[in-house]
């Protein structure tokens, strides 16, 4: 195969990532989007603010898993591979595909987190405005973006400090889902 064909297959490669990350993250967005406005709106204010931590918990979990991915070391898989640890195999694709995985774990789930938290944030405001007569909506807003990033920034310390066993745990579970 020549230079200029492996270029272009490397370019469509690209595309198709694209494509499919677009794709993806369109689709996720809008069923996400749809169910969680949907049942924000008619659920109470406490269990609205319960699903609110739940998607900035999941937006952290996430991108923590984004991280570490970038992180980890393939070469303490190996060992774990050959003596037939349960989610080494696994574990060492995740870091072979390390840009992909991170890509689809800190981007797309972790964005799609980001946009539904700030419109359940604006529900969870319309509904103490309604009931308190006090426009909230900038307090809430920002504590919802001070709580994801502060979480985010301690998520990435974690990832750093612990990459090998959350890969790891990553890696058991989806060898367990695939099987």
């Amino acid at each position: 195969m020549s230079k200029n064909s492996k270029n272009k297959e490397k370019e469509h490669s690209k595309w198709k990532w694209f494509i499919q990350v677009f794709i993806t993250t369109f689709i996720l967005s809008i069923v996400f989007s749809y169910i969680s406005t949907n049942g924000v709106t008619n659920l109470n204010l406490i269990a609205s603010i319960i699903i609110l931590i739940a998607v900035i918990g999941v937006g952290i979990f996430f991108d923590i898993i984004g991280v570490a991915v970038t992180v980890a070391e393939e070469s303490e898989f190996h060992a774990k591979a050959t003596k037939k640890v349960d989610g080494a195999k696994t574990s060492i694709k995740l870091i072979k595909n390390a840009a992909k995985v991170a890509n689809i774990c800190a981007d797309v789930i972790g964005d799609v987190c980001g946009v539904l938290s700030g419109a359940i944030s604006a529900l969870i405001a319309a509904k103490l405005t309604e009931k308190t007569g006090t426009d909230l909506q900038f307090i809430i807003s920002a504590l919802v973006a001070a709580v994801t990033v502060g979480g985010k920034a301690l998520g990435k310390e974690v990832a750093n400090n612990k990459s090998t066993s959350i890969v790891h745990f990553v890696g058991t579970l989806l060898s367990r889902v695939y099987k």
